[in-house]
């Protein structure tokens, strides 16, 4: 986790966000597992806003994990994902 960049970090941090993104691509992506990410946005993010995303990443309308996911959907990526720089898998 230390050895990534500032726009990494900046990356992960809005990939955790999103609620269509799973932690699988993020792994994929960066190889950081949940429990990094976990730590990474307790340790960047305020109190209150880690609280926040904690409790969207727990509830039923997040698919943060592939297992919650309807089984139609088969890809981890937005079809919009393309147009968002320093991106490594929007140019496969």
């Amino acid at each position: 986790m230390n050895n990534l960049s500032t726009e990494d970090k900046d990356r992960i941090i809005e990939m955790a966000w999103e609620d269509r993104t799973p932690f699988e691509a993020i792994d994929f992506q960066f190889g950081m597992r949940e429990t990094e990410v976990i730590k990474l946005m307790r340790n960047t993010l305020k109190l209150s806003s880690f609280k926040l995303w904690r409790k969207r990443v727990n509830t039923g309308t997040s698919i943060k994990h592939l297992k919650k996911r309807n089984a139609d959907i088969t890809r981890f990526k937005c079809s919009r994902q393309r147009s968002i720089s320093n991106n490594k898998i929007s140019k496969r």
